[in-house]
């Protein structure tokens, strides 16, 4: 298992999409990884877009005061509610500097935004915030996944067996 050791943060808040929350974590979790899922309120049960749940362990502002190897951002609606949260842009703030391995799909794009670390950075999203991401100052990519150091962004659902392909290698590089 590649991964043994390394302890892993997904952020999580309603309408999260099921897929890039769980694909995810249950890949991490199979190459040894410990991965925890902080949301605004610590053991709430939050619901995907299409109805799948997931349960928090913690909240943004414990996560904020634990280390992690690295972070995971999922896409669906959940991204505009959990940016508004000055622990999580505190938190994708420090894990930039200390340059560990950050990942975002879809829609997560927008905590990176308000965490203002694009600037200068190559990455992908859904289509539909590119010229969010242009705004902030990143060169966007059509790609299934962009690897910039220790960011590592994808487009979709259908893009995951690249995007964690691609981020375990930061994550065991790391």
């Amino acid at each position: 298992m590649r991964l043994t050791g390394k302890k892993v943060l997904s952020f999580i808040h309603h309408d999260f999409e099921d897929l890039e929350l769980w694909y995810p974590i249950l890949r991490l979790r199979e190459e040894g990884a410990q991965v925890d899922i902080a949301g605004e309120e610590s053991g709430v049960e939050y619901i995907g877009k299409y109805g799948v749940p997931a349960t928090s362990d913690l909240t943004y502002a414990q996560a904020l005061g634990n280390e992690y190897d690295a972070v995971l951002v999922p896409g669906g609606w959940a991204p505009d509610k959990i940016r508004r949260f000055p622990d999580v842009l505190q938190l994708v703030r420090r894990m930039d500097e200390q340059q560990k391995p950050i990942g975002q799909i879809c829609h997560a794009g927008w905590v990176l935004i308000s965490a203002d670390i694009l600037t200068g950075r190559k990455v992908t999203s859904t289509p539909g915030i590119k010229d969010d991401m242009i705004n902030a100052g990143a060169e966007w990519f059509d790609e299934s996944v962009v690897v910039d150091g220790h960011l590592v962004s994808s487009r979709r659902p259908p893009d995951l067996p690249d995007y964690l392909r691609e981020f375990i290698k930061v994550l065991e590089n790391s």
